[in-house]
């Protein structure tokens, strides 16, 4: 094992769910976060131990993707790491940032582990939360080998799957498979927020399964949207004129149209990987 000591920046689900998962693993884990109580619950629960300034094998950044470049640029200011990440869920916007504050892009492996849960914070970090899972990497042309080798043995010791895109195949994807979706089932959600209550005491499973993801937090989604808003609006877009169309059939009574839209829905779901 080459990376004995790492430093995780920021404590929230996932970065405290990477510390979990390092320390399972015997590594050195540092904590550090601008939010003290946040990161005193993370050394509470075993995540790891108060940052104090010294040198690590890898830096993991997990913090919102507006705030990766800036935290990038400090930490090899200070030479803190021999390779740096990060675990946010766009990733042409971050890289933009790190190029354009002059960051040393050859030590650099952005990354995005596709794991989470409907809670947040360090309370809801799981050692487990990337086991069987896909981590994206997007290493550029100039990135250096020994940063690739090293993230990648970062997601090894997290029980994860490394899949190598590249930033904008990564963020088309995300927006296919994660960002529209919750766009989606907030909107369902959103519905019932009016006179439903008689409508409610009958709900089932179903209703739970397609809601389930709008439980996230509205505004860790804004800034996850914002980063990603041209896919994710073209995702809505088709989306929506599959809804419309879907409605205008009803109307008209025209069961095929609404047949072959349910009978996509299948071919689809049928796509979907078997779970982890």
């Amino acid at each position: 094992m080459t990376i004995e000591k790492a430093l995780v920046v920021g404590t929230g689900l996932i970065g405290t769910s990477v510390a979990l998962a390092l320390r399972e693993k015997d590594v050195v884990v540092y904590l550090s976060d601008v939010d003290a109580r946040t990161a005193e619950l993370a050394r509470e629960l075993g995540a790891g131990r108060e940052w104090t300034g010294g040198e690590v094998d890898l830096a993991v950044i997990a913090v919102p993707p507006r705030l990766v470049g800036e935290r990038l640029a400090e930490l090899q200011k200070r030479e803190v790491a021999r390779a740096y990440t990060d675990v946010a869920s766009v990733k042409a916007e971050p890289i933009a940032d790190a190029e354009r504050l002059g960051c040393d892009l050859a030590a650099y492996v952005p990354g995005h582990p596709l794991a989470g849960r409907e809670r947040s914070g360090p309370a809801a970090a799981r050692a487990d939360l990337f086991s069987g899972r896909p981590w994206a990497l997007c290493p550029g042309t100039g990135t250096d080998a020994d940063a690739v080798r090293l993230v990648r043995e970062l997601v090894s010791l997290c029980g994860a799957s490394a899949v190598t895109v590249s930033p904008a195949e990564h963020d088309a994807a995300v927006a296919l498979v994660s960002h529209a979706p919750h766009v989606v089932a907030s909107a369902v959600a959103a519905s019932l927020t009016g006179d439903g209550d008689v409508a409610l005491t009958l709900a089932g499973q179903g209703l739970r399964d397609v809601t389930r993801i709008a439980a996230g937090n509205p505004l860790l989604w804004r800034e996850i949207l914002s980063g990603n808003a041209l896919p994710v609006a073209e995702v809505l877009d088709r989306v929506a004129n599959d809804l419309a169309a879907a409605a205008s059939a009803l109307r008209s009574g025209d069961l095929a149209g609404v047949t072959d839209l349910l009978w996509r829905g299948v071919d689809g779901h049928a796509r979907i990987p078997a779970k982890r």
